[in-house]
């Protein structure tokens, strides 16, 4: 049967590429991101049954809206995935400027939260749905010059596995370390090694169908995809 999938940050690397490959694979997909050219592209590439929308996760307010013109129109998702997330210039914590510490904060965790706080509600009604929330190697290990992006991931590790814990029966919450993946994320921190990493079109062809076989008794579980 055909999954109904949310995902945020479609616009490029990993989220983009599942948006292709869960339309591949029969889902419909409900997508997010900041780039209105790129949610242009995609809604004129797939159009209907999936829906794209130029959402910053944010803001709780325009994550808001999108669930009302979401769910007005959409049964609530099967597979709700909170993949949008920054990445700090690779720099000693010290040098890190302020406000892009305060940036990374408020997508990579109160993006997280006002996705889950929006839709969480529609799915425990139903009792029904599994939520990824994407999570790093650097949530569950720590590296220089990326303190600010590590203690966001840890967050989300520590966030989702207490939730967990509060969902319903038939439901999962589960922190994802997706593996190291060439991506334009990655060459910020590596730099021309990023490119000795796993191809992203490799990486979606395993990860899809490892989200999409997801299942509830796997609740609170870290899990990572298989590389």
């Amino acid at each position: 049967m055909s999954q109904l999938v949310l995902v945020t940050g479609v616009s490029q690397g990993l989220g983009r590429a599942m948006t292709e490959e869960f339309i591949t694979q029969g889902c419909t997909v409900i997508g997010c991101a900041r780039n209105e050219s790129a949610i242009a592209h995609l809604s004129q590439t797939y159009g209907n049954p999936h829906s794209f929308s130029c959402v910053d996760v944010s803001q709780e307010g325009q994550v808001k809206q999108w669930r009302e013109e979401i769910l007005s129109s959409y049964d609530p998702p099967d597979l709700l995935i909170n993949n949008a997330a920054l990445i700090n210039q690779s720099l000693n914590f010290l040098e890190v400027p302020t406000t892009e510490f305060d940036q990374i904060i408020d997508v990579n965790i109160k993006g997280v939260a006002n996705v889950m706080r929006q839709f969480l509600p529609a799915m425990i009604a139903k009792k029904h749905g599994i939520i990824v929330n994407f999570s790093s190697g650097w949530g569950r290990s720590t590296s220089p010059n990326v303190a600010p992006y590590c203690a966001t991931k840890w967050a989300i590790e520590g966030l989702t596995r207490a939730i967990a814990q509060e969902l319903p029966s038939g439901m999962a919450a589960i922190p994802l370390n997706p593996g190291i993946i060439h991506t334009e994320m990655l060459e910020t921190c590596f730099g021309k090694s990023a490119a000795n990493f796993t191809p992203i079109e490799v990486w979606v062809k395993k990860a899809v169908p490892f989200l999409l076989g997801i299942k509830s008794q796997q609740n609170g579980q870290p899990l990572t995809v298989p590389s």
